[in-house]
């Protein structure tokens, strides 16, 4: 397809060209675009982020956007919306930053909060159809993206290695801390056995953010998380009493996408702010949804009766979505500005190296469970699959056509 003059390079026979730096509105397309369709989860998410910001619009290089997701790796929240806003920060600074997180979760909020108002489509026959359909583009998107990555970051036998020990850690004792030790391990091993260069003067950096502003984000993130709870039982507000819940298990969960489930249903079941059915049914339609899986909370926002005087509804929700990416915002703003002077080092570049073989292997794990085992049922799925990967790797279709060919085809049980 033809590439959109505003953000691709105005001489593209120059390789040291830079792109056109994008506006905010043309950010905001480009994200809710994504939000749109990106379906699968977050490491699918990882895959459409490499297709359209990585190589379509090359808003950031390939070893940048392997950091980023290397980084977030470590951070609480949402990895791969926190990938996302990373990429438009570097473009726009906050300003980017707020734009993209708008684009990519307004369809999927509004979806989830709509959804607490009566029964998803997806329960039907023909939703079921349309999501598995879904489910099958999501494979292949993931697919592409880990080949893309592994060229990178697997391309001796020492960091295949890595690659290959992180995916079966994974398989077998996959939990939320574990990911982290193995993380952390890959990093120490990478700065003890490789040696890599300072990476490159022409990555993109955040703009307008200096380590005095990074503290104090740092600060506002752990007063709200000690303090949002104190300040909702001294007033005894069901509105900030939910708001701070929301707040503390978007601070808490590591890895993001479904690790947070766990986290949201012992703060919202236990409690009797709603019931473990209500809770499940809104868990299956995140499943169903393109965006970021942390929109469930914008469902439980509209369900849930955390006592007398709270809101619920179109507001509940919205509050709710917004307290539950909040950490991630204040969290980007702390680390970013450290990050962009770490990982010029040398020994910082070589844990990295480790660190990034790492991801792909944790990536290959999440491949196969949950991706690959819960949509590839027979050789028509498998079929599907290979389609799908021809024509987005080398066909080079854009990931929301492939997305859509393939919902069209679930839906009449192709």
């Amino acid at each position: 397809m033809p590439s959109d003059p505003r953000t691709e390079t105005i001489a593209i026979s120059n390789e040291t060209e830079k792109p056109v730096t994008p506006g905010i509105l043309e950010i905001f397309r480009v994200y809710l675009m994504l939000g749109l369709t990106a379906f699968g989860g977050p490491v699918a998410h990882f895959g459409f982020y490499r297709t359209v910001l990585v190589e379509r619009h090359r808003w950031i290089d390939e070893r940048a956007f392997a950091d980023l997701i290397a980084l977030t790796q470590f951070l609480p929240g949402p990895a791969s919306s926190q990938t996302a806003i990373a990429i438009a920060m570097m473009q726009r600074g906050w300003a980017g930053g707020i734009a993209a997180w708008i684009g990519f979760t307004l369809p999927a909020a509004i979806i989830m909060i709509a959804l607490g108002f009566g029964v998803s489509f997806a329960a039907t026959a023909a939703g079921q159809g349309i999501v598995h359909g879904l489910k099958l583009a999501a494979v292949a998107v993931v697919l592409n993206a880990l080949w893309g990555m592994a060229r990178n970051a697997c391309d001796t036998p020492t960091k295949a290695s890595f690659t290959g020990v992180a995916c079966v850690v994974m398989l077998f004792a996959a939990n939320g801390w574990l990911q982290i030790a193995v993380i952390g391990a890959a990093a120490l091993a990478g700065a003890l056995m490789f040696a890599n260069p300072a990476v490159s003067e022409g990555v993109a950096r955040p703009r307008g953010r200096g380590k005095l502003g990074a503290l104090a984000f740092l600060a506002a993130f752990a007063v709200l998380l000690v303090g949002l709870p104190v300040l909702a039982e001294a007033l005894d507000s069901a509105n900030l009493r939910a708001f701070a819940g929301f707040f503390r298990v978007g601070s808490l969960v590591f890895g993001g996408g479904h690790v947070v489930l766990p986290l949201l249903k012992a703060e919202v079941v236990p409690t009797g702010w709603t019931t473990t059915d209500i809770f499940l049914a809104g868990y299956g339609a995140a499943q169903a949804i393109p965006g970021p899986i942390f929109a469930i909370a914008g469902y439980l926002g509209n369900v849930i009766t955390p006592g007398g005087g709270y809101v619920g509804g179109w507001i509940g929700g919205a509050l709710a979505t917004l307290a539950i990416f909040a950490p991630s915002f204040l969290l980007l703003g702390a680390a970013l500005p450290h990050w962009e002077s770490l990982r010029t080092r040398t020994r910082v570049r070589a844990a990295l190296t480790g660190v990034n073989a790492a991801v792909v292997g944790l990536l290959l794990a999440v491949l196969y469970d949950p991706v690959w085992t819960s949509s590839v049922t027979d050789a028509s799925d498998f079929a599907t699959v290979v389609v799908a990967a021809i024509v987005l790797a080398l066909w080079k279709f854009p990931p929301w056509l492939v997305v859509l060919l393939a919902a069209v085809a679930g839906f009449f049980g192709v």
